[in-house]
């Protein structure tokens, strides 16, 4: 029970929560670290209390079922616990699913990059597999302007899925620049005003080599500017971005950073496709334990990699041994599995920075 109070008597001054939510969502985060599995039977039996694991897992699974979560609270800890109200930023979009049986879960995930990684900020569980559509794009960047504002957004990054002419309009019309793969067969013009597939505007470019077009071209009936780079593997990256820049390759390669967050919380940290609980708000509460347990081994990491000991260079590669997430999560996990050492004070170091409306 130390290691709940401790943990909740730091959470608890920014989420407000009851005493028994807050030490059932601080026991389920510690349960979480230690087990790596978003799985509610292996959180129970990793889950600190000296009940039974049976009275364990129902007590998460009132936590899930019943209580009300207020997620522009969780957004409002994650944008403070990683400062990211003081800097300007991408937006990067995306979605994660997976198969349980004949169900399909399909998270469409609204973050921002950081340091090698996406931080989650909102996510909306699609009814549905496949695609996400235009207005559930701009429902979910509408949650997080009315929350945040749209100034300090560098540019939303998104993947080929994110096109359309709705969307494509709207960001315009907001004003939010973006840089977003479109497909290689997309009709767009030519120097002469020619509808052609986007690709045959880059087809002398080698393996390396990019392009950027310094005139706006339409696409889907918007006016953009296109950039491509051949890819090692022969293919092309299309890029449309809303204004023109010199280097929007660059920028759009922090998408990827949102790839890194779904691996982290997949395989490589809390295994998210052993959850068996498929209904949506249900699964949407259970996220948001494995999302805050994701920001507290990250910026555990970065504390331990700027603070105490940084991150070793493996000499043959010219690469860190591991990321500043696993770094963080390694050690969480030896200290609550193996350490009587009290964490208040060290709780305090990490959280001191988190201050809400």
């Amino acid at each position: 029970m130390q290691q709940i109070n401790e943990l909740s008597g730091i959470l608890n001054q920014h989420f407000k929560w009851n005493k028994a939510r807050i030490e059932c969502f601080c026991g389920m985060q510690i349960g979480l670290i230690k087990a790596r599995s978003i799985n509610l039977t292996r959180i129970a039996n990793a889950f600190p209390s000296k009940a039974s694991p049976e009275a364990r897992y129902r007590r998460m699974q009132r936590f899930v079922h019943d209580y009300p979560v207020n997620f522009d609270t969780v957004a409002w800890f994650m944008m403070t616990l990683f400062n990211f109200l003081a800097v300007p930023f991408y937006i990067t979009l995306d979605r994660t699913n997976w198969q349980w049986g004949k169900l399909n879960i399909n998270i469409l995930v609204l973050a921002i990059a950081y340091k090698g990684v996406a931080i989650p900020i909102y996510w909306l569980l699609l009814n549905k597999k496949g695609n996400s559509n235009s207005r559930e794009r701009i429902a979910l960047l509408k949650r997080f302007i009315k929350q945040f504002g749209k100034d300090k957004i560098i540019a939303v990054l998104a993947d080929r899925e994110f096109i359309g002419a709705t969307w494509f309009k709207w960001l315009k019309k907001e004003e939010i620049n973006f840089h977003i793969r479109i497909k290689k067969d997309a009709k767009v013009p030519n120097s002469r005003g020619e509808m052609v597939q986007a690709h045959l505007l880059f087809r002398f470019l080698k393996i390396g080599e990019q392009r950027i077009i310094r005139d706006a071209r339409t696409v889907t009936g918007v006016a953009v500017y296109l950039s491509a780079l051949r890819l090692k593997d022969g293919k092309l990256l299309i890029i449309a971005s809303s204004k023109f820049i010199e280097q929007p390759l660059e920028a759009y390669a922090k998408r990827w950073e949102i790839e890194t967050l779904f691996s982290c919380l997949k395989e490589r940290g809390f295994n998210l496709e052993d959850t068996r609980i498929t209904q949506l708000l249900r699964l949407k509460r259970l996220l948001v334990v494995a999302v805050i347990a994701f920001a507290w081994a990250h910026r555990t990491g970065e504390w331990r990699h700027e603070n105490v000991k940084p991150i070793r260079i493996k000499k043959t590669l010219e690469r860190p041994e591991k990321s500043i997430f696993r770094y963080g999560l390694d050690w969480l996990q030896d200290k609550l599995l193996n350490s009587g050492d009290s964490l208040t004070s060290f709780y305090k170091a990490l959280f001191q920075s988190i201050v809400f409306k």
